[in-house]
Order: structure tokens, then C-alpha cells, then sequence
């Protein structure tokens, strides 16, 4: 028996993404937005509701405690879809549901359509376009967040895809945006620079865009000339890659090494594989959504390069590093290394030296640090 929707979203965790007392599974804008949409969803069929952006499943399983089934959703992190499947699972539901890549599939035909708003402008454009572009012509797009996270050109970028724009009225610092009447679909395409040497690609929403940022381009000038490893069994690794532009650079320095790549963002992901075929190295690096290196054996690499997001959902946390750190010690070989750079002010070395061994500074400028931490015997 499905539970009434608010004793459903009680029930719902983080795991297993970092928990913590001030990081929650369910806030205001989801429930604005499961409140908006209600009405829409009355007569929707089967398949016909989508839902983008679920954090942890509160808009997922929110929908179906109201009675929808065949849900499509997507939801860009590992660990947030992981944990929507385990929230799933404690309650019973898994049937009603199904996740699906950011494309086509997600939004054909769609008619009502639960969105979490982005972050970025260019990841809700990319968002917009695709769902003008295949979902049926009266859909109708129930985009919410909180009003901190919020912008006007939030309403300029719907407008762009969309004939109509009605706007809520705000509840408890939250407020939902209603898009009707799709018109000038697309289906995504990224971004496109130079930097680095190297050739990037962007879709929107992926870390930093097609541009370099300024503490990856520290850590660039910073690796080793001559590192151990890069080979099949040993190769370098990229890990939380964004759009893949240190693991572009490692294969492209080093024109016979092999480079492993991970992310858990499914647009970093996607980026990163669409940088590889823009260098003409995808043989060479491999390219996986992975929450950290879960996939990898331990004791397998020579040389880990570490960017650490601080980012869980909307919410700035000094949690993810640590579990990042972990798993990176895991991994290295013996007296492997591990390079990571990281904004001066988190004060990570305490960290890495736990996790890791021994770590010296290689560099710092005004604002970032770039160290090197030895895996202890």
C-alpha cells in the first residue's frame, strides 16, 4: 500500500550521499512543486509524467504517492539516483518508476513535467530545448527551486522555448515557474573551446563549462613531468572529471598512456566523452559515471589528479572531499600519489595526510592550493 505523500517524504534519506543534520533529503520547493503540479497530474496516463532534477526522490515517489505510474526521471548525480532507488526500496515502490538518460526518451511525448531548476542557465537551456523538442504540444513544465538559487533569467531562458511563463506565488522561500505552449526545440549541443592545448566540450551544467578554471589550470602547470604508470593495468586517473579536460591533457601529453576518467554527474560524463572524441583519444581513456572510484580495484594506480566538488545538490558541504580522499587512498598503489588542488581557505592537508600519507604543498596563488599526498606503505 502506498503511503499518503507527506508520510512518504518523511521517510526519505540522503543515503548514500553525504547525510549530515543541515543537509536534507526534502525541502520547501519540492513540495511547492509537487503542490503546483497536482492538478496537472489528475488526468495524466501512464508514462505521461516526467519528472528532472529529483534530487533524492522526493519528486519521484512524491508523484506516485499522488497516484502517478510509468514515471520517467532523471536524476544527473550517481548518489542522488542511487538513493532515490534505496528510498524506493524501503517504501515499495521501485515498479513505479524508471530513470533515464538526460535524451529523447526522457521527454518524448511527455505532458506534465516536475523540474528542479538547474543552477546553471545553460543546463536549463539545454533542458528547455530538449523538452520543446519532444514532448507533446500542450506539455506542461512545473520548474521549481528556492528563491536564493533563483534568477529573472531563469524566466528569459523558458521564454526562449516556451510561448508561456506563469509565475507562482513564493512559500517558504521557494517559488515555482509554469512553461506552456514548446516551440524552437533542440536537441542539446556543447559547448565548444581550446584550452590548455586540449579540445573541451560542455553541456550545460557541467563544472566550469568549456572553459578552464582557474585551480584546474594550477594543478595542470603543476603534474609531473615523467609519472609512473599510464598503463592499461596502471593507468592515470581523472577522477571527479568534469568535463575530462585533465584526463584530455594526460592523454595528449603522454600519447601512449592510458587514462581512466570518472564523475558521477551524468552531464560531466557525457562531456567528458564528447572531449575524448574531440582529441581523438577516445581509445585511450575510458570514461565512467562511478560514485568516486567504486569501480576500481585497490592498489591499482600510480597517479590519481583530484579536483574535489563541494557541491551536494544545491547545498556547499566539506563532506564530499573527505569520502573522495578515502577512496583515492584506496585505489593508489603503495607510494602512489595522489595530486589534488583545492581552495586554500578548506584547508584539506590534515585530510589528506589521514586519508592518503605524507602530503607536501607544490604550489598555491591567491586562492587555490595544489598538493601531493604519497601513499603510505
Amino acid at each position: 500500500m502506498i503511503p499518503p505523500r507527506e508520510q512518504l517524504l518523511e521517510t526519505l534519506r540522503r543515503w548514500p550521499d553525504v547525510e549530515a543534520p543541515d543537509l536534507v533529503a526534502v525541502d520547501a520547493a519540492d513540495r511547492l512543486i509537487l503542490d503546483e503540479s497536482r492538478a496537472h497530474r489528475v488526468s495524466a496516463g501512464r508514462g505521461d509524467v516526467v519528472v528532472i532534477g529529483d534530487a533524492y526522490g522526493a519528486l519521484t515517489l512524491g508523484a506516485v504517492a499522488d497516484g502517478a505510474t510509468g514515471i520517467r526521471t532523471h536524476v544527473d548525480a550517481l548518489t542522488g539516483e542511487q538513493a532515490l532507488d534505496a528510498n524506493a526500496a524501503r517504501t515499495g515502490l521501485g515498479e513505479y518508476y524508471e530513470a533515464l538518460p538526460l535524451d529523447a526518451s526522457l521527454v518524448s511525448d511527455a505532458r506534465v513535467v516536475l523540474l528542479r531548476l538547474p543552477r546553471s542557465l545553460d543546463a536549463l537551456r539545454d533542458i528547455a530545448g530538449l523538452i520543446a523538442a519532444h514532448a507533446v504540444p500542450d506539455v506542461v513544465v512545473i520548474a521549481g527551486g528556492r528563491l536564493k538559487h533563483m534568477s529573472v533569467s531563469m524566466n528569459a531562458v523558458l521564454s526562449e522555448h516556451f510561448g508561456r511563463l506563469d509565475v507562482s506565488h513564493a512559500r517558504q522561500k521557494s517559488r515555482v515557474l509554469i512553461a506552456r505552449e514548446p516551440h524552437d526545440g533542440r536537441d542539446p549541443v556543447p559547448a565548444a573551446a581550446r584550452v590548455a592545448g586540449v579540445e573541451v566540450r560542455a553541456f550545460g551544467g557541467a563544472f566550469a563549462g568549456a572553459k578552464l578554471d582557474i585551480g584546474t589550470r594550477l594543478l595542470l602547470d603543476h603534474l609531473p613531468a615523467a609519472p609512473a604508470g599510464g598503463t592499461p593495468d596502471d593507468p592515470y586517473i581523472d577522477l571527479a572529471c568534469g568535463t575530462g579536460i585533465v584526463a584530455a591533457w594526460m592523454a595528449t601529453r603522454y600519447p601512449e598512456a592510458s587514462v581512466y576518467a570518472s564523475d558521477q554527474s551524468a552531464v560531466a560524463v557525457r562531456s567528458a566523452r564528447e572531449t575524448m572524441l574531440a582529441n581523438g583519444v577516445e581509445s585511450r581513456v575510458e570514461v565512467a559515471r562511478d560514485d568516486a572510484l567504486s569501480a576500481r580495484p585497490s592498489g591499482s594506480a600510480s597517479l590519481i589528479a583530484l579536483n574535489p566538488p563541494f557541491h551536494s545538490g544545491a547545498a556547499v558541504t566539506d563532506l564530499l572531499a573527505p569520502r573522495l580522499f578515502a577512496d583515492a587512498a584506496r585505489v593508489l598503489r603503495p607510494g602512489g600519489q595522489l595530486w589534488c588542488v583545492w581552495n586554500s581557505a578548506l584547508r584539506y592537508r590534515p585530510a589528506l595526510e589521514k586519508a592518503v600519507g605524507a602530503t607536501e604543498q607544490v604550489a598555491r596563488n591567491a586562492k587555490f592550493t595544489v598538493t601531493v599526498s604519497t601513499r603510505r606503505p
